[in-house]
């Protein structure tokens, strides 16, 4: 049972309400017993039943909820820095894939990486994802595309959930087809749909199954069969879609269902239409926009139409080399027009949305998960205006601190 006391600016991030609303309340306290938030809101307001609770002191900072991070490809091995250079002189992302770079690249080197070395790899991007406000990230499969690899890659987010860390594990066998599928993409589809995806339900390792829309990976048709197939097999749908080419991808989002619809860089506007009707989330990926050189999902486009956008990072060793969702909340900003508070909620509850666990976390409501970064900064705006290191003093997850600035 705690108190934090002398918040002096709690956003709250509620669901209900539009996404320029963090829900901001001044002077502010928060309780919370077991895990679970008990009671928010202003601490002259603070019932008498918490008042005897252990007291803490957020210092007169601002408090917002654990960040959640809704699309990162955690399990991979090596980085692809050389790729960097060569975007820098002009060469494509495609072109970088045809001369066997790209996701190729990385699924060479994660195959040959036991789950051992992954296990270890994934803690320390963990814990310094903690250590920025973050308690909660969705990990993308994809660099195994084998049955065997796939399952490897879901079984290390098994282990890191089992551990503690509030993981939601993606299949994302439909990445790109392997090179040694290369002239036999049928085979690798039907392997998807008849090995990879009952084994990964039956065993419980994913709750979503993801393809890459693209004409450099799969198309609309390919998609909507994996899709339909996870389904079947209880995997909600997720897509990478419209990133480098309008392939219609948002329009296959709302068509299956899909709880997210991530990049869009290319988006049509009748692919907005139908998200909006159907109540798809919008994942934006500005580091991979950034990387990529590419214009950013239209952020104000989709905000006016109704669709909610959430912020995440892409965290993977080519288009997005960085787990620093702040950052990437200040590019929502700075690239997109997003506001502060757009892009706060949108790291928050939005992006909660996007993985299924707005019931638990993202917002700071009685009944939900005591998840919460102490933020050195006095508003919302302070933060993600004055770029910094780490701006974060103290992350909680579940009611216990995982995370203290000692300095």
């Amino acid at each position: 049972m705690k108190v934090l006391g002398n918040i002096g600016v709690l956003a709250r991030c509620l669901p209900a309400g539009p996404q320029d609303d963090a829900n901001l309340v001044p002077d502010a306290a928060l309780a919370w017993a077991d895990g679970i938030i008990r009671w928010a809101g202003p601490e002259a307001e603070l019932p008498a039943e918490f008042r005897g609770w252990p007291a803490e002191d957020a210092g007169g900072r601002l408090v917002v909820p654990g960040l959640v991070d809704c699309h990162t490809h955690l399990a991979f091995a090596g980085w692809r820095a050389d790729e960097f250079e060569r975007r820098i002189r002009g060469a494509s992302y495609l072109e970088i894939a045809a001369a066997g770079g790209g996701i190729a690249s990385t699924v060479a080197k994660t195959r040959a990486t036991s789950a051992g070395e992954l296990l270890e790899r994934c803690r320390s991007h963990l814990a310094a994802m903690a250590r920025l406000g973050v308690t909660t990230v969705e990990a993308k499969s994809g660099y195994g595309l084998t049955l065997e690899s796939e399952l490897r890659i879901l079984g290390v987010y098994r282990a890191l959930a089992l551990a503690g860390h509030r993981l939601v594990p993606t299949l994302l066998a439909a990445h790109v087809v392997p090179a040694e599928f290369r002239d036999r993409r049928a085979e690798y589809v039907e392997l998807v749909i008849d090995r990879i995806i009952p084994r990964a339900a039956g065993e419980s390792l994913a709750r979503f199954c993801d393809v890459f829309v693209e004409d450099s990976a799969f198309s609309l048709e390919e998609g909507r069969r994996i899709l339909e197939a996870g389904k079947r097999h209880g995997l909600r749908p997720k897509l990478h879609a419209d990133q480098l080419t309008g392939s219609g991808g948002a329009e296959l989002a709302a068509e299956v269902g899909a709880a997210s619809a991530d990049h869009l860089e290319c988006i049509s506007g009748r692919g907005i239409e139908q998200m909006a009707r159907t109540g798809v989330v919008a994942v934006s990926l500005p580091f991979a926009s950034l990387y990529l050189g590419v214009h950013p999902l239209p952020a104000r486009r989709l905000l006016a139409a109704g669709v909610p956008v959430a912020v995440a990072t892409d965290f993977n060793p080519g288009s997005a080399p960085s787990y620093h969702l702040p950052v990437a909340m200040t590019l929502a900003c700075t690239l997109q027009k997003m506001t502060p508070a757009e892009a706060l909620k949108g790291a928050t509850i939005v992006a909660a949305r996007a993985i299924g666990l707005e019931r638990e976390v993202g917002s700071l409501e009685a009944g939900k998960a005591a998840d919460l970064a102490i933020i050195d900064a006095d508003s919302v705006e302070q933060w993600l205006y004055h770029l910094r290191p780490n701006a974060c003093l103290r992350t909680v997850r579940r009611g216990e601190t995982v995370w203290t600035d000692s300095g």
